[in-house]
C-alpha cells in the first residue's frame, strides 16, 4: 500500500525539534490564480482545511540523528503535492536558508508534478528549484532525497534525480511520467515506473523500508557532515606478506580465489560506511564496483573499489560520479584497484566503455581533494589505471599492474600459449617492478591497522 503519511507525521519519525521556516509568499494573490482557473481558490481552501497546511510543502529545520538539517517535505494531501508558485517560493527560501547557515538539505518528495491550475507559472518553478539546488551544490552542501509515493514529474526531475544521494521507499511510483499521462496499451510497462526499476536502472542509491528510513537517513547525514580527512592512508595488506618470485607467479597469486577482495578491505578499513549505487545514466549497476562514503577514526573518506571483475561502463560512470561528488563536498577519496580490465564485449562498446573510462580518468585528474589508491589484486591495463591516483598509488604483495594481461600480450605478439608465463616475466608487472618503474610508491604490508 502507498505510504500516505502526512508531511508532519513523517517529519516526527526522523527529526526532532522541527521548526517551520517563516512562510514566504512572493506570488501575487489573484482570484483563482495567475490564469483564472475557475474554482482554484476553493480547491486550495479545501486542501488547507483538510491538511492544516497552506501549501504542498512543509519547510523547516530539525535534528536528524544529531545533525541539524533543512527539511523540505511534501504534503501529498494538498492538491497531490503539486508544485505551484508558492511551492517554489518556499523551496527556494529553504535552500537559500541552508546555504546561509551551512546546513545539509533533506527533501522528502511526494508529488504528482506541476499544478495545472497555474499553467506555465507553475511549470517555470522547476527552473527556480533547479537553480536553488545548484546553489546548494555550489556551496559544497549535501542534498539527500527520500522518494515517496508518488515521485513524478518535475519533483522527480529536480529534487529527486538531482540529489546527491537518493533513498526510495519500496513500491513507490517513481518516474517522470505519472500514471495518467503514460502511453496507453502496455500495462506491463508500469513496472518501469517503480522505485525498484529505478534502482535497477542505476537512478536510485538504495531502497529503504519505512521502518529503516530514520536510521538510514541519520547515518547518511552524519557521514556527509563528518570532519574531512587528509590524504587517505592506504589500507594494510590482508593477504600474502611477501611478493612472488616471478611475474607469472604474481599473476597467479592475484587471481587466486582465496585472495581478500574489496569488501574485506573496506570492512577492515572503515568503522562504518554507506554505499551509493548506479551511474545515473540508465546504464544500470555494476556489482563489480563498490562506491560510497565511510568513517575512519572519526573522519569521512569516500571510496571507489573494483571488486575483481571486468569493469563495465556503469561501473566506471558510478566511480566517476562518486569522485566528483566527493570532490564537491571536500571529502578525500580512496580507490581500490582489482580488475582483469575493462569489459570488452560488444555490449560494453555500445554502452560507451571508452567514454566511461575517460570520465574516471578526468575525475581523478581534476579532483581538488587528495585521492589515494591501493592495488589489491589484478591491475589490468587502462581499466585499472583509470582508478589509480598518480603519485599516490601503492601495491599489496599479492597484486600486479600491467599494460595488458600476459595472455593478451602473448596473443598480440603471436606467441604460443606456453610462452605466457615468460611473457608475464618480461612485462615486469610484480609489485616491486611497478615501484621500480615509478608507477607505484611502495608495497604495503599486513601491519597492524593504524
Amino acid at each position: 500500500m502507498p505510504d500516505r503519511k502526512s508531511a508532519r507525521e513523517l517529519i516526527k519519525e526522523f527529526a526532532e525539534g522541527f521548526t517551520d521556516l517563516p512562510l514566504v509568499d512572493q506570488a501575487a494573490a489573484e482570484t483563482d490564480g495567475p490564469i483564472g482557473w475557475a474554482g482554484y481558490d476553493d480547491a486550495r481552501d479545501r486542501a488547507a482545511e483538510r491538511t492544516g497546511e497552506r501549501e504542498s510543502v512543509v519547510c523547516g529545520t530539525g535534528d536528524v540523528g544529531g545533525v541539524a538539517a533543512v527539511l523540505v517535505v511534501f504534503e501529498f494531501g494538498f492538491l497531490g503535492g503539486s508544485l505551484g508558485r508558492r511551492t517554489g517560493d518556499r523551496i527556494e527560501a529553504a535552500f537559500d536558508y541552508a546555504i546561509h547557515y551551512r546546513l545539509p538539505v533533506v527533501t522528502a518528495v511526494a508529488t504528482g508534478g506541476s499544478r495545472m491550475q497555474e499553467g506555465m507559472a507553475a511549470l517555470s518553478q522547476l527552473q527556480r528549484i533547479a537553480a536553488a539546488a545548484a546553489r546548494v551544490r555550489g556551496a559544497g552542501l549535501p542534498h539527500v532525497a527520500v522518494l515517496r509515493d508518488p515521485t513524478t514529474g518535475g519533483g522527480w526531475a529536480t529534487l529527486g534525480a538531482g540529489a546527491d544521494v537518493t533513498l526510495a521507499l519500496p513500491g513507490a511510483q517513481v518516474g517522470f511520467a505519472g500514471s495518467r499521462v503514460r502511453p496507453a496499451g502496455d500495462d506491463s510497462a508500469a513496472a518501469a515506473y517503480t522505485a525498484e526499476s529505478q534502482f535497477a536502472g542505476g537512478h536510485v542509491d538504495r531502497l529503504v523500508s519505512p521502518e529503516d528510513l530514520p536510521g538510514t537517513l541519520a547515518s547518511w547525514l552524519r557521514l556527509l557532515t563528518a570532519p574531512r580527512g587528509g590524504v587517505p592512508v592506504p589500507p594494510r595488506a590482508l593477504g600474502a606478506g611477501t611478493e612472488p618470485m616471478s611475474g607469472w607467479a604474481a599473476v597467479r597469486a592475484a587471481r587466486t580465489e582465496q585472495r581478500p577482495r574489496a569488501e574485506a578491505y573496506l570492512d577492515d578499513y572503515f568503522d562504518h560506511r554507506e554505499g551509493i549505487s548506479g551511474d545515473r545514466c540508465g546504464g544500470g549497476v555494476d556489482p563489480g564496483v563498490a562506491c560510497g562514503f565511510g568513517r575512519r577514526a572519526g573522519q569521512v573518506i569516500a571510496y571507489a573499489a573494483q571488486c575483481g571483475t571486468a569493469t563495465t561502463p556503469a561501473g566506471f560512470r558510478t566511480a566517476a560520479r562518486l569522485i566528483r561528488l566527493a570532490d564537491r563536498l571536500g571529502i578525500p577519496v580512496l580507490t581500490l584497484v582489482d580488475t582483469p580490465g575493462a569489459a570488452n564485449d560488444a555490449a560494453a562498446e555500445r554502452a560507451g566503455i571508452g567514454g566511461a573510462i575517460a570520465e574516471v580518468f578526468a575525475a581523478v585528474a581534476s579532483a581538488r581533494v587528495p585521492v589515494s589508491t591501493l592495488v589489491i589484486g589484478e591491475g589490468g591495463s587502462g581499466g585499472a589505471l583509470a582508478f589509480a591516483a598518480p603519485g599516490r598509488t601503492w601495491m599489496t604483495p599479492d597484486s600486479y599492474f600491467s599494460v595488458t594481461s600476459p595472455e593478451a600480450a602473448a596473443s598480440i605478439l603471436k606467441r604460443a600459449p606456453d610462452e605466457v608465463p615468460a611473457t608475464a616475466d618480461q612485462l615486469r608487472l610484480r609489485p616491486s617492478d611497478v615501484v621500480a618503474l615509478g608507477t607505484a610508491e611502495g608495497i604495503v604490508t599486513p601491519r597492524t591497522r593504524s
